[in-house]
């Protein structure tokens, strides 16, 4: 299905939106080919880069609702620009709060605010620091015919989950920094604890 798209700030493209049968968690996942995204395609299989594609899990407050705990409404916007203009995809994943829900999220938002940071939140509810499981999306490159990928991510943990799913990543492209008053704390915890590629003092 093919979808036209306007974000707030007047950026417009258009997708083609794929759903699947049969994921392995069984949640409803999307892929957007974005751009043109066959003659990505069709350049990785004659040789050349691979195609563009963003894994991002969903965050309804920052994806929707413009929060400015976290920065992934913008890594969402930049990610769909980014990959329009090389033609790739955008893997929308059903794993809001790094895989713990919705509300678990918003739990884990309070115990931030008394000085947590947000992986010692998640702790503190009784989940892991990071729950959220590639395979799915590895189904869905794989469905699609993409055996390669230019990661745009910040996340290491993404690249060496595809790549033990068998998705080659041939690079890592790290996002903007999405640096705000309400968020330096929570990217500082990304940058310090995970490893995320985040260089918050050029921001």
């Amino acid at each position: 299905m093919r979808v036209p798209m306007r974000f707030a700030d007047g950026f417009a493209t258009t997708a083609d939106v794929v759903t699947f049968d049969g994921l392995v968690d069984g949640r409803e996942h999307l892929l957007l080919g974005v751009g043109d995204w066959r003659s990505a395609l069709d350049r990785h299989a004659l040789g050349g880069d691979a195609p563009l594609v963003r894994p991002h899990s969903e965050c309804l407050t920052g994806d929707v609702f413009g929060s400015e705990r976290c920065d992934c409404g913008p890594q969402l916007r930049e990610a769909m620009e980014r990959i329009s203009a090389e033609g790739g995809f955008l893997l929308y994943l059903r794993q809001e709060g790094r895989g713990i829900g919705l509300y678990a999220k918003l739990d884990a938002y309070a115990l931030q605010d008394s000085g947590l940071d947000t992986y010692e939140a998640n702790l503190a509810l009784g989940h892991g620091e990071d729950e959220r499981d590639y395979t799915v999306a590895a189904q869905m490159l794989q469905a699609a015919g993409v055996g390669g990928i230019r990661l745009l991510s910040n996340n290491p943990d993404k690249a060496v989950q595809l790549d033990a799913l068998g998705i080659r990543v041939t690079e890592r492209v790290p996002t903007g920094v999405h640096l705000s008053e309400a968020n330096t704390r929570y990217l500082e915890a990304k940058r310090d604890h995970t490893s995320h590629t985040l260089d918050l003092s050029a921001a």
